[in-house]
């Protein structure tokens, strides 16, 4: 068996635990949804503001209201998908590399099996 960098054996590592690869999911779509929200979001409240001050008709003030609401809710919504996509990456990223370092804190428990915990802790020894 040739010798590997770690490098090397993380990208195989990576490549056995069948992460998905984010450019080729729906996630970036999800996360430009999100920041086309969070900036139509105020623009919309803002235009409904600015039409609840140019009437003085108590009905058209209060749709602007409830249009202005709405622009909140298309902000908060447009936040939250934009940071469940953002840290998505980060997050998976996170998980393989923590997996990644318990196989090979596992790989030097002195006394343990080599097949037990795969490929990394057999090439440590």
């Amino acid at each position: 068996m040739t010798e590997s960098t770690r490098a090397d054996r993380f990208v195989h590592e990576l490549a056995e635990l069948k992460i998905p690869d984010p450019a080729a999911g729906r996630g970036a779509l999800w996360l430009r949804l999100g920041v086309a929200l969070l900036v139509l979001g105020p623009v919309v409240t803002l235009l409904a503001y600015l039409m609840s001050h140019n009437t003085s008709d108590a009905l058209v003030q209060r749709d602007a209201l409830t249009i202005a609401l709405a622009g909140v809710a298309l902000s908060v919504v447009g936040a939250a998908l934009f940071l469940r996509y953002s840290l998505t990456g980060v997050l998976r990223y996170w998980m393989a590399r923590q997996s990644y370092d318990l196989a090979q804190l596992a790989g030097r428990v002195p006394g343990a099996a080599p097949e037990q915990y795969g490929e990394v802790g057999a090439t440590q020894r």
